[in-house]
């Protein structure tokens, strides 16, 4: 059995989800998400405030037990995107380091020779707080935090002077510098 699967999803009240044999539409505020599950495998149960994944075997394998936390997962991820949205919020550390937007490109000073350009996708929302604070935005969490990791790798922290991009509350372990 997995803990995961086993919990019931909470819908939040301006949030609905719609079911039309695998597909699950998903539908808030902040927008709509379709997901698919595997009805082979699952079947759903839907209250007035709760959404319930339950295996169709009485004999549980721990394939079915791993696809059930997952599937869980993914629509709880789902709701809390259309309900809330997701954020993560990067920091630019470093003399010299800024970010600007520019309509649908991010422009970032990280101290290269040359300013990089970071093409927004859509369905993402990017705002630039005092120039080294960037907010990320959206509804798919996956995308979100596929956005975030993009913008870290062009410019990760070193441990000497922890210069770089990094996630607010990310531990940067320091390095000693050299000695004389």
């Amino acid at each position: 059995m997995s803990k995961i699967g086993k919990k019931n999803i909470i819908i939040p009240k301006e949030s609905s989800i719609k079911i039309e044999g695998s597909n699950l539409t998903i539908s808030g505020p902040k927008g709509t998400t379709k997901l698919t599950i595997n009805d082979k495998i699952f079947s759903s149960k839907l209250n007035e405030s709760e959404f319930q994944l339950l295996p169709l075997e009485k004999k549980i394998d721990k394939k079915t037990s791993i696809l059930w936390g997952t599937y869980r997962s993914l629509i709880n991820n789902a709701v809390t995107g259309v309900s809330t949205g997701h954020e993560k919020i990067l920091e630019l550390n470093g003399v010299g380091f800024r970010a600007n937007l520019k309509g649908e490109i991010l422009n970032l000073q990280i101290g290269f020779s040359h300013d990089v350009n970071f093409k927004i996708p859509k369905g993402i929302k990017i705002i630039v707080e005092k120039q080294t604070i960037i907010k990320i935005n959206g509804v798919d969490k996956d995308l979100v935090s596929k956005i975030a990791a993009d913008l870290k790798n062009l410019k990760p922290v070193e441990p000497y002077k922890a210069k770089g991009i990094k996630e607010r509350g990310q531990f940067v372990l320091r390095k000693e510098g050299k000695k004389k």
